[in-house]
């Protein structure tokens, strides 16, 4: 009986971050199934598709114990399948993988004790926020959709013709952070760190003692409001106040300077079977 290896699933055009995560995957036996642009519109079965080990791919979360048996898994366990990419790519792909993945709610920051953010945040309808009349950071909560800038005002926020205007926004005071860092949250625990930014500029380093007893008073405070595995992105400002950024989900995070291996260990709980989700994760699932 051998237990069939893990497959990640990576985008086209991989960031040198996604490259950091494959080679860690190589190195721990992962199979890695590459895009190609033309992918996603020709279906998960077209030959933009390369690298499906047998008995994986589209077919295998649904193929049962026939699937497994090609793999050469005698027990019939079917082949694990995870991925790492960006949103929209992920929710073309994931459901077809029978792949969960999980992120926070989209008012966690909002919802978090002011002595973590240290500012006012909001999850509102973006119909609302067209209302502000005065600067504010705006973001979509979970992906890309209405970019993370600094609005002079509502008026600046992308139009009802480019988004729906019940879609939740994140609308927070304006922050600025001396530096940052990027915590890689595992089962409790800052299982991965490292620094990502510095006076608003990229600068890649260690996470100090400090960035990781802020990651572990965050997690004390509202671990149970997270997935077993997520990012979550710290900063201190020019007075030395720690406060939390925002929240990330694993799958679609950059590792920056953290240890890649250990990184992957998020992604790969943060994007994994529906099969094996835990009764915690279940609530998080995208």
């Amino acid at each position: 009986m051998t237990r069939p290896p893990r497959t990640l699933v990576l985008p086209p055009r991989l960031t040198a971050s996604a490259r950091t995560l494959r080679a860690a995957a190589l190195r721990r036996g992962l199979r890695i199934v590459e895009a190609t642009a033309s992918a996603v519109p020709e279906g998960l079965d077209g030959p933009g598709w390369a690298g499906w080990p047998e008995g994986a791919g589209p077919d295998a979360s649904s193929g049962g114990a026939r699937n497994a048996e090609a793999a050469g898994n005698t027990a019939g366990e079917a082949p694990s399948v995870h991925l790492h990419a960006g949103p929209s790519f992920a929710d073309v792909v994931a459901p077809a993988l029978g792949i969960a993945l999980l992120e926070a709610p989209a008012d966690w920051l909002a919802r978090l004790p002011r002595a973590l953010t240290r500012r006012e945040i909001l999850a509102l309808p973006i119909g609302e926020a067209y209302r502000l009349r005065r600067p504010a950071f705006v973001k979509s909560p979970n992906d890309k959709g209405v970019p993370a800038l600094v609005y002079a005002d509502g008026s600046r926020l992308p139009g009802p013709d480019a988004v729906d205007p019940e879609t939740v926004v994140l609308v927070s005071d304006v922050m600025t952070f001396a530096d940052e860092y990027r915590l890689h949250l595992l089962d409790g625990t800052v299982h991965a760190a490292g620094q990502y930014a510095e006076s608003g500029r990229l600068r890649l380093g260690p996470a100090g003692g400090d960035a990781l007893a802020f990651g572990r008073e965050v997690l004390a405070a509202a671990g149970e409001t997270l997935p077993s595995a997520i990012v979550v992105d710290v900063g201190r400002d020019d007075t030395g106040r720690w406060a939390v950024i925002e929240a990330n989900a694993a799958w679609a995070s950059g590792c920056y300077s953290a240890d890649p291996d250990r990184a992957l260990d998020t992604v790969l709980r943060a994007a994994g079977p529906a099969t094996g989700l835990s009764p915690h994760d279940r609530g998080f699932v995208r």
